[in-house]
């Protein structure tokens, strides 16, 4: 998993709240077990004319915001059901970083897993947040992880909270399978005891 420490760039805005995992990612685009690739089915009903042509007045359309790698969004974001393609579609877009008032709990949990920091903070803040978004390209971001920051367009700074153990998970690039080998020798260890002791199993 890709590592997360300091990220700056153009946040794009998606005011819209309850913005559940079947709007993130379809089920028709739930057939596959691969991470890549579904990026391009990101938000696909929203993002997609009928035709299969792009809506353009879509954010993730508009010029400005085509490379976002923030996401400024709506209260609640990732409800709905616990599908992990969701945060799969994000990361493939290329979205690094969600900010919201709330999560879904499983889409929350799911982000670090992927190498995706979801950001909670106060309304006030999200709202302050969106305001700059609506800059278009000079909506620029800058989020610090270490110091747990958010650096505005205007050089404002917002403070955020995030688990400790999650925070050295994404500074360090580790998701689940990470965690686990790092415990390689004693679980090698182990093994070898087990294999001495009972080798018929």
């Amino acid at each position: 998993m890709e590592k997360f420490n300091k990220l700056t760039g153009v946040a794009a805005p998606m005011p819209l709240v309850n913005i559940d995992t079947d709007m993130i990612i379809p089920k028709q685009f739930l057939k596959t077990i691969k991470r890549t690739g579904l990026g391009k089915s990101l938000f696909y009903e929203m993002r997609y004319n009928e035709d299969g042509s792009e809506n353009q007045e879509f954010v993730l359309n508009q010029p400005a915001y085509r490379n976002t790698e923030i996401l400024i969004a709506g209260d609640n974001f990732g409800c709905g059901s616990s599908r992990e393609h969701a945060p799969w579609a994000i990361a493939d877009f290329g979205i690094r970083c969600v900010i919201s008032t709330s999560f879904a709990d499983i889409f929350y949990s799911n982000c670090f897993k992927n190498g995706i920091l979801p950001i909670k903070l106060p309304q006030e803040d999200v709202d302050k947040l969106m305001d700059d978004a609506e800059r278009g390209a000079n909506a620029v971001v800058s989020i610090d992880l270490e110091a747990q920051t958010i650096t505005g367009p205007d050089g404002g700074t917002i403070s955020f909270e995030v688990d400790a153990h999650k925070k050295h998970c994404l500074l360090n690039g580790l998701d689940d399978i990470g965690l686990t080998l790092q415990k390689q020798s004693s679980i090698s260890a182990f093994e070898e005891k087990q294999a001495a002791s009972q080798p018929w199993i």
